[in-house]
């Protein structure tokens, strides 16, 4: 069998599809606590972790992300997390790249071991205990042999460049994406000058995940493109929003609606909505094109369809869906018969059925970020009396008090 192709070899050629998310997907089914969103699953319940890989895969998924996000000890250890001291660091990481491999190999994909912004950062801590915790996963990834390298959810390019640093010392191409939306960083640094920083602390591969729909996002891509092409840098694009409608988030995304994590189901992009997206961000020149937090199968074989032409090929999971309702045809009823066709739904306006429900929300504005004390993560469980102390903090900065 000929030696796979390595994902910078990829992005030259064309585009490369990314997987979903998986805290939200895996919380829903079972097998991730909301909270501290992290992947014990990967050692719990592998067969589920496994299967949500191979759904991916199915659906068009040219990488296999393998389940590290929030993997790293101090995030493990955190408020209450056991997950550490009972699985470790490095169970969890090896068992989490062992798994993306094994799907990776029923296909064509590549596995990319990733790492997300820590504790020790936002609790003002140096940057060699940053790195330090950086380093216990990049060594794992090394060992096992993933394809490349993901540095995503920062939302401070500072530490998102000591990532970068180590991250490079494996050899492996880089990919650096951050949570962050047209306004920038949580730090005051602007997107445009977030893309520039991070291509020249050496990643392969520039963008953004998370915290913002597929439309926010890709307006932050336009920024970053063009302060890229004002410096005279070249670098791949990558985008992986939310599956969630986000126009009244601010800046610091989604987590500051009221209905995260819990009631986020009425804002669900359709899977319309990700074939408008993909044709956007192909448009743009973003060659690296999946998904994060509420992306679905479904949503990435939208993609994947949308990108059919360019990628030469269809996904596996279209052998059981027509594109644009095409099976549509066969229906019973007349009326959905007629729905049968892409001017149909590329123009639908999906309704909530919420009779009372608000268009947009207000979203909390704590402005809370790293250096703040209140900010400072321990070992130690939330207490009671923490909570009723952050309840009045809620209710003073929202108004209610």
């Amino acid at each position: 069998m000929a030696p796979k192709k390595g994902l910078l070899e990829r992005l030259d050629e064309g585009v490369v599809i990314g997987d979903g998310g998986f805290v939200f997907a895996l919380e829903k089914r079972g097998y991730v606590k909301a909270g501290p969103w992290t992947p014990e699953a990967t050692v719990q319940y592998p067969e589920a972790v496994k299967q949500l890989h191979r759904e991916f895969l199915r659906a068009g998924s040219d990488v296999m992300q393998a389940f590290t996000f929030y993997a790293s000890d101090d995030k493990l250890s955190n408020r209450g997390n056991e997950s550490s001291a009972k699985y470790s660091c490095r169970g969890i990481n090896d068992a989490a790249c062992r798994l993306a491999r094994e799907v990776a190999n029923e296909g064509d994909a590549l596995v990319a071991g990733g790492l997300s912004q820590t504790p020790t950062y936002l609790s003002g801590m140096s940057k060699a205990d940053t790195q330090k915790e950086f380093q216990r996963q990049v060594d794992v990834f090394v060992e096992n042999k993933v394809d490349f390298l993901i540095a995503e959810y920062f939302e401070h390019v500072e530490e998102m460049e000591w990532a970068i640093e180590v991250c490079l010392k494996s050899g492996m191409p880089v990919v650096a994406s951050m949570c962050i939306g047209p306004q920038g960083d949580l730090h005051g640094v602007s997107a445009g000058e977030c893309a520039v920083r991070m291509a020249k602390a050496g990643a392969h591969v520039v963008g953004i995940n998370c915290h913002f729909d597929p439309f926010v996002t890709l307006e932050g891509l336009k920024t970053m493109k063009q302060a890229l092409d004002a410096a005279g840098i070249k670098v791949h694009l990558i985008a992986q929003p939310l599956a969630f409608h986000t126009p009244d988030a601010q800046k610091q995304g989604f987590i500051d609606l009221p209905e995260f994590p819990f009631g986020l189901e009425p804002r669900i992009c359709t899977r319309w909505d990700m074939h408008r997206y993909a044709r956007e961000a192909y448009d743009l020149g973003v060659r690296f094109i999946g998904g994060c937090c509420g992306f679905e199968a479904y949503h990435i074989r939208a993609v994947a369809e949308e990108l059919a032409k360019e990628r030469g090929k269809l996904p596996a999971g279209s052998e059981k869906h027509s594109q644009w309702g095409g099976g549509l045809k066969m229906h019973t009823k007349p009326w959905v018969r007629a729905r049968a066709s892409r001017e149909y739904w590329e123009n639908i306006r999906p309704s909530s059925g919420r009779p009372f429900s608000a268009t947009m929300s207000k979203p909390d504005a704590w402005g809370v970020t790293a250096g703040d004390s209140i900010l400072k993560q321990k070992k130690a469980a939330t207490t009671e009396e923490e909570l009723i102390s952050l309840t009045h903090k809620g209710k003073a900065v929202n108004g209610k008090a």
